[in-house]
């Protein structure tokens, strides 16, 4: 196991496998992962293989970044494992046009993915050093259409005052919190895992009108719960 080794051997790890490695690797992971978890859109198999996800592992995990495996990021946050980056990716089907915002940056590497199709990306990031982490990926990557700020999505004003066009939170919602389907503009979409664990519902939101909003289940999964979110109500007998 890689698990502790410094960058150093990242780097020597990387430089060891051919361009013919990493395409090789990058193949399988689409076909037998993305693919088979019918992530099925061109543009997002596209997105997935052209973004260097190798750039954006944590320390000591360079030879799993193409993994079926969601990668340890510290302090119980994990980077998703590709199959869910893409699933992501096809719901909320960002465009040229679109400003997007994301709700715990991570890695990085969704971030770089959301802005591949999209006009703008704004990410927020609670914790300082995966901020400062994914800020030199996103620039490894030759990602200029992206920021990422280190702010905490529920202090007073963070999700600013314009109606985004995709929001996506990569951590989980307990119950749904309508924050952030109000910060919805019209035909905008929101991704949000949803409910308690063992087993959530990702769930695609789309607001069709100032007050008319559509929810399609998509799959099951488990996510850390969003620092802050709002937790349900406990009753008292």
């Amino acid at each position: 196991m890689l698990r502790g080794l410094g960058l150093g051997t990242d780097r020597a790890i990387r430089m060891s496998m051919t361009a013919n490695d990493l395409n090789a690797a990058r193949e399988q992971m689409i076909h037998q992962q993305l693919r088979a978890w019918d992530v099925l859109y061109q543009a997002v198999l596209d997105t997935v293989s052209r973004v260097p996800r190798e750039t954006f592992v944590p320390q000591g995990y360079a030879e799993l970044a193409f993994a079926d495996i969601e990668l340890p990021l510290g302090q119980g946050d994990r980077m998703l494992a590709p199959k869910v980056v893409g699933r992501i990716l096809q719901a909320v089907a960002p465009k040229p046009t679109e400003r997007v915002l994301e709700v715990g940056t991570g890695s990085g590497f969704l971030t770089a993915c959301l802005a591949a199709s999209a006009c703008s990306v704004r990410s927020l990031e609670r914790r300082e050093d995966l901020a400062a982490a994914a800020r030199r990926h996103l620039e490894a990557a030759a990602v200029r259409n992206a920021t990422v700020e280190t702010l905490d999505a529920y202090a007073e004003g963070a999700l600013g005052s314009i109606a985004w066009d995709v929001i996506v939170l990569t951590g989980s919602l307990p119950i749904p919190d309508s924050r952030f389907e109000q910060q919805l503009a019209v035909g905008g979409r929101l991704f949000a895992v949803i409910g308690n664990g063992p087993v959530m519902e990702a769930t695609l939101i789309e607001r069709l009108g100032s007050q008319q909003w559509r929810r399609t289940s998509l799959f099951e999964t488990s996510v850390k719960a969003l620092v802050g979110a709002r937790a349900p109500e406990r009753f008292a007998f």
